[in-house]
């Protein structure tokens, strides 16, 4: 008797694809709508931070003002990665999350800074985990979405080259698969 026979197969395809389907569901309709520009809204809102002495591009009294100024607002922290963009002579630490993005740059004024916290709408929110700009249970789990998803083209296509009907037609689609895919990707 073989471990993998064919009701096996089918039933743990089946049972894969319903428990990742929701989150690929996310994944198809950010992808698809985020490359037509369709990135979501956000609710901003700009703070002025007194300073003692002007800022500088240092990373780490960045962020410590950020959460200083987070706290104050009673908010919690984004999830995503803070790093400092150059802004031609100047600067900005950006710090990206699901939840939220924030930002912390120097004014015209020496001595203000501007702090923007910028909530997003529930579709921004799932682009932002699209683009891995969640917390680590979230990466994690996209993780094993990708490992399920390849898991399901694996048996699926096992499952039709196993089946001799299907085999002639699954060669060609794969053929024709392939080269879709090199056009596509030389012609872009």
């Amino acid at each position: 008797m073989k471990i993998l026979n064919r009701a096996m197969l089918m039933k743990a395809h089946t049972l894969l694809a319903a428990f990742i389907l929701p989150v690929c569901i996310m994944f198809f309709v950010t992808g698809a709508l985020y490359t037509w520009g369709i990135k979501g809204g956000y609710d901003s809102t700009v703070y002025e931070v007194q300073l003692d002495a002007p800022i500088k591009a240092d990373k780490a009294e960045l962020v410590a003002i950020a959460k200083k100024e987070l706290a104050l607002q009673g908010v919690g922290m984004p999830t995503g990665r803070i790093k400092i963009k150059s802004l031609g002579d100047s600067f900005k630490l950006d710090w990206a999350g699901s939840n939220m993005d924030v930002s912390l740059e120097p004014t015209s004024q020496p001595l203000v800074a501007a702090f923007t916290v910028s909530t997003p709408s529930l579709y921004r929110r799932f682009v932002q985990l699209h683009k891995a700009k969640g917390g680590t249970p979230f990466k994690v789990y996209a993780a094993l979405m990708s490992a399920g998803l390849l898991l399901l083209l694996i048996s699926g296509f096992m499952m039709a080259w196993n089946t001799p009907k299907l085999k002639r037609m699954t060669i060609i689609s794969a053929a024709l698969s392939i080269v879709a895919f090199i056009i596509m990707v030389l012609s872009s």
